[in-house]
């Protein structure tokens, strides 16, 4: 058992790994610092569940983002399927950026 929740922790880690070269065309941070990643599930059969928003519900680069999301988290050994949920709630402000995206956009 401890084995297999190892083994999903570092599916886990992966696609973190991956999120951060995904970026918003717009901004020069990638979009897990910008906060937009509120979820990643990973079930026993490697299917994997990402639960994103946009930084504005209008994000021209919208399918673009998600596209690359769903294309570089695929592109891991381990993952089975990908599904994406664009959800809006709760709404994306730049508090939910990590220190270093702060500092990259000038917010510190």
């Amino acid at each position: 058992m401890e084995e297999k929740e190892n083994d999903i922790l570092t599916v886990e880690e992966k696609i973190v790994k991956m999120l951060r070269t995904v970026y918003d065309p717009e901004i020069p941070v990638n979009v897990y610092d910008l906060g937009l990643i509120y979820s990643i599930e990973v079930d026993d059969e490697k299917n994997v569940h990402i639960e994103m928003t946009l930084t504005a519900p209008n994000c021209p680069a919208a399918d673009f983002i998600i596209e690359d999301v769903r294309m570089k988290v695929e592109s891991i050994d381990d993952v089975k399927s990908v599904d994406i949920q664009l959800v809006f709630e709760p709404e994306w402000d730049k508090d939910m950026m990590s220190e270093e995206a702060k500092l990259e956009l000038g917010f510190l």
